[in-house]
């Protein structure tokens, strides 16, 4: 774990659990312990970028990714709700993928609706973390380098445009926050079930507190993820960026299609309000949902062939193994490929439009606890 921040960071979220659980951390964070129980105190200003926030105030700015060889560059908006007194940094960020957008205007809603006032700590969005992907309306890859933005964190200070981005955002947000949502939804060609990951492969204490935030945020549905990478310099997810520095952090799913409707808004702006509730941000709130549905495996169905997709089933559905998820033909009409359940489970998402490349995901199967 790294000193200073990170262990303030994990005074916040053990403030509240039994003497038993705090005895496993390390001294420093105990200590940290020992200072979220004192009265809350004053806040000094954050900065951001080039913004600066007094206590009790919203400000908005852009982080720029600079220029390098061919390409222009890009920005990036953000928003601070500083709040009058001490506590936690709660990074929310929408538009990893650009045409992701339930989740870009929830942030829209939640920068005017959160009372900077009647907070305590702090809240970072980012309004569009991927822009040239937004501008150019692309699934998954950006236009500009033909990469996944969320496969290249950490990022690189010298690399593409992507990895630029992933690199400021990793530098200016990751690391001034003590707590990180990554907040997707279906992308443009994803018929998608709501749900939301726990990644379990960073440190025990971390875990357990992205555990108590996935309950917090109250999606139902909550995957069990055991297998991201635990190195920091090839974290590759936003997500994980922040486990693997001791921050915890989960990844949400609410919408998809390209659709911007209320009722996936409206999961977004209940999420918030149960973690700023959860982490002691805010009084009033959520409860965490009661008895959520643990999906312990689960696997990304992918296409082997280039061609027409058709799907057979419809997100939320439940199949057996074996039961047809769709067929992909040729450009003549032809079958080429079939893609079949490899196991018992439910349809997480299901890929909703035409095209389809070898590679491509298709559709997720998840089974439950």
């Amino acid at each position: 774990m790294r000193p200073g921040k990170v262990d303030g960071a994990m005074a916040y979220i053990y403030g509240m659990r039994s003497v038993t659980a705090t005895a496993i951390l390390p001294a420093s964070a105990a200590l940290a312990l020992a200072a979220a129980a004192a009265p809350a105190a004053a806040q000094s200003s954050f900065a951001l970028g080039p913004v600066t926030a007094r206590p009790g105030s919203t400000v908005s700015g852009t982080l720029t990714v600079a220029a390098r060889g061919d390409d222009p560059g890009t920005t990036i908006p953000f928003t601070v709700v500083h709040g009058t007194t001490d506590g936690p940094v709660l990074a929310l960020v929408a538009g990893t993928h650009g045409m992701e957008y339930v989740p870009i205007v929830a942030l829209q809603r939640l920068r005017t609706s959160i009372d900077p006032a009647a907070l305590r700590g702090t809240v970072v969005m980012v309004h569009v973390a991927n822009m040239p992907s937004f501008l150019g309306r692309t699934i998954y890859y950006s236009p500009a380098d033909g990469q996944n933005l969320n496969r290249v964190f950490p990022g690189k200070a010298d690399g593409t445009l992507s990895e630029r981005i992933a690199d400021t955002i990793t530098r200016e947000v990751i690391a001034r926050a003590t707590h990180v949502v990554d907040l997707h939804c279906g992308d443009g060609n994803e018929s998608l079930r709501p749900y939301a990951y726990w990644i379990t492969t960073g440190e025990p204490q971390v875990a357990e507190a992205a555990r108590q935030m996935a309950l917090a945020f109250g999606l139902d549905h909550i995957i069990v993820d055991g297998a991201r990478p635990t190195d920091p310099a090839a974290s590759l997810y936003l997500s994980n960026t922040a486990v693997t520095r001791g921050k915890p952090a989960l990844t949400t799913e609410t919408g998809g299609m390209a659709i911007v409707d209320q009722a996936s808004i409206g999961l977004v702006e209940r999420g918030v309000a149960g973690l700023l509730k959860h982490l002691g941000m805010r009084a009033a709130g959520p409860d965490p949902v009661a008895a959520p549905i643990w999906i312990d495996r689960n696997e990304v169905l992918r296409a082997g062939v280039t061609g027409i997709f058709q799907a057979t089933v419809e997100r939320g559905h439940t199949v057996a193994a074996g039961t047809l998820i769709g067929r992909i033909m040729d450009f003549h009409g032809r079958t080429v490929e079939e893609i079949r359940a490899p196991f018992d489970g439910e349809i997480l998402y299901v890929i909703g439009t035409p095209p389809i490349s070898k590679g491509e995901p298709v559709a997720m199967v998840g089974t439950r606890r």
